[in-house]
């Protein structure tokens, strides 16, 4: 097929990759978001085929310019597969109708909800978050409207998106590469800690999140300091965007000796050195206000690492019985369950095990992938009707 995938902002280089292997694919992209995730780098690392367009501008120069660059181009395609419900997918569920082209969008986040997190935050005014809420409902209408196909991250954000859309299909992103991301013994796992320069002699707690408004790094980092104040010695890596936020974070909460036990690095390559990341964890924490669905709270399941998260959105579906759920912005709960992984390892283990099981047999990448390109070639079949 010859696909061209819309994308509006950030994506991951795991899902650029799989639908190259699989198709024709042609990715548009705003230029700078391109750039400075450094996912530029990572598809010329990787040297799959693929041909990049990048839009350049922010918003609302990219608004339009995009919109010119799909009626010019939107008839070279099969089908068009747009990131998301929103600004992006109202350009290109209107240029699909109009040059007879369909449309799949591809919904991963709780577009409203993590919007209103902003405004928790107080990022933004009262303004700002009215109207920008109206727009993002406008653009879910419309691109629930004229897509031919939405597909949902999870059950959580399908039965979200079956409120603007009455073709609404399961999807799984880049799912897990349980190749990758899998068990491996206690002294490999010791050796990942020398070769990454890590404590072997600590309980080392893993928040991967990039730092954004929908993530909570502070209930996990005030949970940590509690649960060393239990007597617990554990340190907490963070990996991702924003890893020197994390460390900022930190001493703006003023918590005690937090320069000896909270750590940051950059993000790693997901698809070379993250999973040894996950697999030299004693716990992965995935505190958030809202959250799609949790892929990294998967990947470590994937590797039998335990697992607490924050019962919201997606992970309070995806999760249950297979990680520790504590309820919101609550870190003496979260700290409780920080704990309890560590003074029960044999049953959280037990418990993680279970969760890889799930992946295996629901999240993993082969799934994942077919099950995409099966939506694309029905919906390519089926115009828009």
């Amino acid at each position: 097929m010859n696909v061209l995938y819309f994308c509006e902002g950030f994506t991951d280089i795991r899902f650029v990759t799989g639908l190259a292997e699989r198709c024709d694919l042609t990715f548009a992209t705003p230029e700078w978001e391109f750039r400075v995730s450094g996912l530029a780098d990572r598809v010329l690392q990787s040297g799959i085929p693929l041909k990049v367009d990048a839009i350049r501008g922010k918003r609302p120069a990219f608004q339009l310019r995009s919109f010119a660059y799909l009626l010019r181009n939107i008839r070279q395609y099969d089908i068009v597969l747009s990131q998301g419900m929103s600004r992006g997918s109202l350009n290109s569920t209107v240029a699909g109708r109009l040059m007879g082209v369909p449309v799949v969008t591809y919904e991963s986040i709780a577009a409203v909800a993590y919007w209103r997190c902003r405004s928790e935050r107080g990022s933004i005014g009262r303004l700002q978050a009215f109207a920008g809420e109206l727009f993002i409902r406008l653009c879910l209408n419309v691109s629930g409207t004229l897509a031919t196909t939405a597909i949902a991250l999870g059950p959580y954000l399908v039965e979200m998106t079956r409120r603007y859309s009455s073709r609404v299909a399961t999807g799984y992103y880049y799912g897990v590469d349980t190749q990758l991301y899998r068990c491996v013994p206690r002294e490999r796992r010791c050796a990942l800690r020398r070769m990454h320069g890590l404590p072997e002699d600590k309980y080392l707690i893993l928040f991967s999140s990039r730092i954004s408004h929908e993530k909570d790094p502070e209930t996990a980092l005030r949970a940590v300091a509690k649960a060393r104040d239990s007597g617990l010695d554990a340190i907490v890596l963070n990996l991702g965007g924003g890893h020197r936020e994390f460390l900022d974070l930190a001493r703006r909460l003023g918590l005690r000796d937090a320069e000896h036990w909270v750590l940051a690095r950059p993000a790693v390559h997901p698809m070379q050195d993250l999973c040894e990341y996950f697999q030299t964890a004693d716990l992965v924490v995935q505190s958030s206000l809202e959250e799609g669905a949790g892929m990294a709270p998967l990947e470590a399941l994937a590797c039998g690492t335990p697992v607490v998260a924050t019962q919201v959105g997606g992970m309070a579906t995806l999760l249950k019985g297979f990680a520790q759920l504590t309820p919101r912005k609550d870190s003496d709960a979260m700290a409780s369950a920080i704990l309890w992984t560590a003074r029960h390892p044999e049953d959280a283990k037990r418990q993680a095990m279970k969760g890889r099981e799930y992946v295996l047999s629901t999240w993993n990448r082969e799934r994942a992938f077919d099950e995409l390109m099966t939506v694309l070639r029905n919906a390519s079949g089926s115009g828009l009707s």
